[in-house]
């Protein structure tokens, strides 16, 4: 595997040659920044864990270097910053059991910038040589605008390659906005009851954002938990931790629809129930 970035690489945990680690992949994640993949997409890492038939490949975008940071970390420069996040990454890809890990190590800006498609091509390359079944990756309504930019990326990269290499389910995830507002029966409900210690080992190991000023490790399984508890208001609790995703799959399935429309008949539907239930009470 070749990428077009000089600086990229994949890091295979459990050694085996690169090339048949990306081959075994069912599920794959691309996210943003180091720790979105263990924010956001839990049920893939959770499913394939202590599995030999399963394997997760987490895809880190960006090198992450515009990171807040304070304490300890306060005084270092975006490069030092840079290889502080990219070894955290390589240890929750160790502590998950990753089946492979990869850095593609771009600058934000090239990931916000519609028309880089240097990015687009690596991470077609990435699809096509892991074949999952299902992807994670950010949701459209998220507020951080390097998310939307991967998750724009990702869809153009999925509806380059041949259909046979697209997955069954893409799906857009929690990190910048949680999904709670959306519709019930479009929600797409994770259950991420299992290995709680796990969980929080994959959250804690990034201490550079921790110890730097984010408490991402509380905020991230009391959402979890929260969601658990008001998943359902007439009921008793199924799980003690739930994510949310938004069914991205029909961006994928057909190419002719468009994000920003896509996304904005959510809204408008959400914005439709709210409307029914306050006329209904009046």
């Amino acid at each position: 595997m070749t990428f077009r970035n000089s600086s990229a690489r994949l890091v295979v945990p459990d050694g085996v040659p690169m090339l048949e680690a990306l081959s075994r992949t069912t599920h794959l994640a691309i996210g943003a920044h180091q720790d979105d993949l263990e924010i956001m997409a839990v049920e893939g890492i959770l499913a394939c864990y202590q599995r030999q038939d399963a394997w997760f490949c987490g895809v880190v975008v960006t090198s992450g270097s515009g990171s807040p940071r304070a304490g300890v970390y306060a005084d270092y420069t975006d490069d030092e910053m840079c290889v502080v996040r990219a070894q955290e990454q390589i240890k929750a890809a160790t502590i998950g059991e990753f089946g492979s890990q990869v850095l593609l190590d771009y600058p934000s800006s090239a990931i916000k910038d519609g028309a880089d498609k240097q990015p687009v091509e690596d991470l077609a390359d990435i699809v096509r040589a892991a074949g999952a079944d299902t992807i994670y990756t950010h949701n459209l309504a998220d507020k951080h605008d390097t998310h939307i930019g991967v998750t724009l990326k990702v869809i153009e990269a999925i509806r380059s390659v041949p259909e046979d290499s697209r997955p069954k389910r893409l799906l857009g995830c929690e990190v910048w906005r949680d999904l709670d507002w959306l519709l019930d029966d479009e929600k797409i409900a994770m259950d991420c009851s299992a290995h709680e210690n796990l969980q929080a080992a994959l959250v804690g190991v990034f201490d550079s954002q921790i110890a730097g000023g984010k408490r991402y490790d509380l905020a991230t399984l009391g959402r979890r938990r929260a969601h658990a508890t008001y998943a359902a208001s007439h009921a008793t609790d199924e799980t003690t931790g739930l994510t949310y995703a938004m069914d991205l799959t029909p961006l994928v399935t057909d190419t002719t629809l468009d994000p920003a429309a896509f996304v904005l008949a959510h809204i408008d539907r959400f914005r439709d129930d709210v409307a029914d239930r306050i006329a209904r009470a009046q």
